[in-house]
């Protein structure tokens, strides 16, 4: 496809750039379920909602009863006539939004799909707005509404203790440290690791972030004691192998995606059912693929956008962990898994927003809607951490890890100047001087001028020797 061709991308036409995107070819079968259908939509959700008042219509509060149940039961039905309202409240706006909202990126398997999670991204959004501006208390016994086992503090659990990797005290298994750790999070990890991995495509980022959440843990374990955990679990099981291998299992994947032919035909242009069924498989891959090139060290724009996606993957990073604690909420809970759920489904839409807005600036003149959204979910749960509990986050950090933090800043920094100020003056004025080192050599070379200065200079000179040569004569 050449440079400045026309793309099919969902129901817009996207005008290509010299960015390294695979070609596609589409037949264009336009079917049932490509369309919109908003008056579809519409009637179906208020013919319910007509169901759903006439059938619920409160004759409780008619029953003879006594003045005290009556209160309980009015105050139950209240609550639930409240919760049901928001819970149809954000119905009718997920069904707006998936019929109405702008497509994204993204258009498989479906682009409703992804403007459905664009909308569970500003309902969430607005739940965190919600707990950010009630009390500590309140807004951790309102967790009992969604949960009631929730509200209560729970210990956390500690991964630090008995470190060696062969225990010889202990006859019977003497690697009972190495299978204690054995838990649901290896495979957590791994998958988690897997599917950043598809929404970074670059092995040397995911491998900074990974390195980079360790050092986090080894810094902020006096703050979290669930961050204590031996040397080896950190660096062994956590990068080598799990991180890494989820790395390594999506760079071979990311490679497949790059090679794989994208030609897309109609269902009912398929007349086999082994192609019918092998089309309807594919459908849950992507429309085309972009290969990532962060290059960010190219520019300045470039490497200010690489540093500030690897400050907000490790913020969430850590979010995961410092919302559970001033929630109380336990590791397995199920919102934990939501929230991890629910990331995984916005992020790779937000980070393809953020390459496009950083790889064709004049083209996307604005940040996308998705990464504008995860970023203030980013921000609104750490404000909620620290709002929360700021007595945790204000726990002193240890001095000598300090020292090594301020170091790295400082490096960071140093290097900054250097590649993108220093290095580029100095480029400059060696360009500058190499050009005129070059004029000057040229003009040299050439044995005359239009104006005639060398022929003057030379008749001059010639003029200076025969008069030399007759002052010689003369005595």
């Amino acid at each position: 496809m050449a440079k400045g061709e026309w793309k099919r991308s969902g129901t817009d036409d996207v005008q290509l750039t010299g960015r390294s995107e695979c070609e596609v070819f589409d037949d264009g079968t336009n079917t049932f379920f490509w369309r919109a259908h908003t008056v579809t939509v519409l009637f179906i959700l208020f013919f319910k909602f007509f169901l759903f008042s006439r059938n619920h219509h409160g004759s409780v509060f008619y029953t003879e009863i006594t003045t005290h149940f009556l209160q309980c039961l009015f105050l139950i039905c209240v609550f639930f006539l409240f919760f049901r309202g928001i819970v149809a409240s954000i119905l009718v706006f997920l069904c707006f939004g998936v019929t109405q909202a702008k497509d994204g990126p993204f258009t498989r398997p479906h682009p409703a799909y992804w403007r459905f999670w664009l909308c569970v991204s500003v309902v969430y959004e607005l739940f965190l707005i919600f707990i950010l501006f009630q009390t500590v208390h309140d807004g951790r016994q309102f967790m009992k509404y969604i949960d009631p086992k929730l509200g209560v503090p729970l210990p956390e659990r500690g991964y630090g203790g008995n470190c060696l990797i062969y225990d010889p005290g202990h006859p019977a298994d003497p690697f009972h440290n190495i299978w204690d750790k054995m838990d649901g999070f290896v495979p957590a990890h791994f998958l988690g690791w897997y599917i950043k991995t598809l929404v970074i495509r670059d092995w040397w980022m995911c491998m900074i972030i990974s390195v980079m959440f360790e050092f986090l843990e080894y810094s902020l374990e006096h703050q979290l004691p669930n961050f204590s955990e031996c040397w080896w679990d950190h660096w062994i099981m956590d990068v080598l192998v799990c991180n890494g291998l989820g790395i390594y299992c999506g760079m071979k994947t990311l490679g497949w995606l790059s090679m794989k032919p994208y030609q897309w035909q109609g269902l009912w242009n398929i007349p086999t059912y082994k192609g019918k069924i092998k089309r309807i498989a594919f459908q849950f891959t992507p429309y085309s693929w972009v290969k990532f090139e962060w290059r960010p060290a190219s520019n300045l724009r470039r490497w200010l956008a690489v540093l500030g996606i690897i400050f907000t993957f490790l913020l969430a990073e850590l979010n995961t962990f410092y919302l559970k604690f001033v929630l109380w909420m336990p590791p397995e809970h199920y919102l934990v898994l939501l929230r991890l759920v629910f990331f995984v489904n916005v992020g790779g839409v937000a980070m393809r927003e953020i390459y496009d807005f950083m790889d064709d600036p004049k083209f996307h003149k604005k940040l996308g809607q998705q990464a504008w959204i995860v970023a203030a979910i980013t921000v609104t749960e750490f404000l909620i951490v620290v709002k929360y509990d700021p007595n945790t986050i204000m726990l002193p950090i240890p001095f000598f890890i300090t020292q090594c933090w301020i170091l790295g800043i400082v490096l960071i920094l140093i290097w900054t100047l250097w590649r993108f100020f220093i290095r580029d003056i100095t480029l400059r004025y060696k360009e500058t001087r190499r050009r005129r080192q070059e004029g000057s050599s040229e003009r040299d070379r050439v044995p005359g001028h239009a104006d005639g200065s060398n022929l003057a200079t030379s008749g001059r000179s010639k003029l200076n020797g025969s008069m030399d040569t007759v002052r010689h004569r003369k005595p």
